[in-house]
């Protein structure tokens, strides 16, 4: 039986041929637009994803402050200073920290033949290269080899090899820092870096070689990295731990200063899900134009088949062969139409390539652009929609059609 309905629906379908192609091609504009558009949120949100892991996503910064409240008998207006034990006491007591390095920071003269110039250094674990996601484009990154032996090695930022060496190879050369001879050793790739940001100018030397340059009793930053999903109970427990240590309120923020990175993409991501779903209301808005004009065309076509339906119904056909038929003919045009439109989405999606985001703003930043990305739930989405507009766009007519009374639709001219 319906075998044969979709016999019938096919061969009204081919007798109109103009009519049913320019109705897939309306249907098929319409579900391209949907994909594409699903397909620019996805590629959003993985541009600021992008962005967000070049600097690491589970990473926080511990950044000493002054406290504002009083507490243990302790006056507000108290500095913390961080020591080394503040990093054991971390790593002893959160079992979640998985990665940890102490930071001491200086502005330092770089000296390379007669080039000299002030970039930042800094003194870290080895550790910090999978914390701060630094990834070397030659030579290799210190190892706690050269940590214990205090030696005086570097890894330079591209755009300090690039204003030291411009272009020459900089392994195995040796460049001063204050005055002090350090080897380099490696060189990293370069960094997304926005406006003056001098991310890629930083020298990164061992810890314990950064006090041959300066004191390094007290730390500038502690860096750590977790794997756990709870940042806001790692904050927390990190917070309880730091103020038992230095004896301040544990709910003074100003005290400790944590930048946690989990923390802006959680509310990134809640913009990205608003953006997908504004994006999908408004495909299915520009489908729901299509499903307007197969709704037309269908309707067109009951009142051009009204004899027709009314010679099936004498012959026995019943109100729901009639419906069956009628609304066959609206999904296969719409399945169809749907076809040809994410065939049409993917040769856009290819042609566009890639489409300037944080490019404009920042250097190194193509990963941060957004590429057009059609995914499988992407197409299921968009599936979903077009049944839905295609039901709705074809059961009026199918209704219509199945509603007709036969000796009125036989008297029909």
């Amino acid at each position: 039986m319906m075998r044969d309905i979709l016999r019938e629906s096919w061969t009204a379908m081919k007798y109109n041929r103009r009519r049913t192609a320019l109705t897939m091609l309306g249907m098929a504009w319409g579900i391209a637009t949907v994909v594409l558009l699903l397909a620019y949120g996805n590629g959003f949100g993985q541009a600021i994803s992008n962005i967000f892991a070049s600097f690491g996503t589970k990473t926080m910064i511990l950044v000493p402050g002054r406290t504002s409240m009083q507490a243990g008998g302790e006056k507000a207006g108290a500095k913390l200073r961080f020591t080394m034990e503040d990093v054991e006491l971390l790593t002893t007591n959160l079992p979640q920290i998985t990665r940890i390095t102490p930071e001491v920071f200086k502005d330092g003269t770089i000296q390379y033949d007669t080039r000299t110039f002030n970039f930042g250094v800094v003194g870290d674990y080895p550790n910090v290269a999978s914390i701060r996601v630094l990834e070397l484009a030659q030579g290799r990154f210190y190892n706690y080899e050269d940590q214990m032996q205090r030696a005086r090695v570097v890894v330079i930022g591209s755009e300090a090899r690039e204003k030291l060496f411009s272009g020459r190879n900089a392994l195995g050369e040796r460049i001063r820092i204050d005055g002090l001879s350090f080897e380099v050793i490696g060189v990293l790739q370069p960094k997304m870096q926005e406006g003056d940001n001098d991310i890629n100018r930083v020298i990164y030397i061992p810890f314990t070689s950064m006090g041959d340059l300066t004191d390094t009793h007290y730390l500038g930053t502690i860096w750590l990295s977790y794997e756990v999903n709870d940042y806001q109970g790692l904050e927390h427990a990190v917070r309880g731990v730091m103020a038992l240590q230095h004896k301040f309120d544990a709910s003074d923020r100003r005290a400790l200063l944590v930048f946690s990175l989990m923390e802006q993409v959680h509310q990134f991501q809640v913009i990205i899900m608003g953006l997908k779903v504004l994006l999908a209301f408004i495909g299915t808005l520009t489908l729901g134009i299509g499903g307007v004009g197969l709704m037309n065309i269908m309707l067109v076509s009951v009142t051009q088949r009204t004899r027709e339906i009314g010679v099936e119904k004498a012959l026995g056909s019943r109100r729901r062969d009639i419906f069956l038929q009628f609304l066959a003919e609206a999904l296969t045009i719409s399945f169809f139409g749907g076809v040809l439109g994410v065939v049409l989405a993917y040769v856009v999606a290819n042609s566009v390539g890639r489409l300037t985001l944080y490019s404009a703003m920042a250097k190194h930043a193509e990963a941060g652009d957004i590429r057009l990305l059609i995914d499988p739930m992407t197409l299921l989405i968009a599936t979903l929609i077009l049944a839905a507009v295609a039901l709705v766009s074809g059961m009026l007519p199918a209704i219509r059609a199945s509603r007709l009374d036969p000796i009125e639709a036989l008297r029909y001219e």
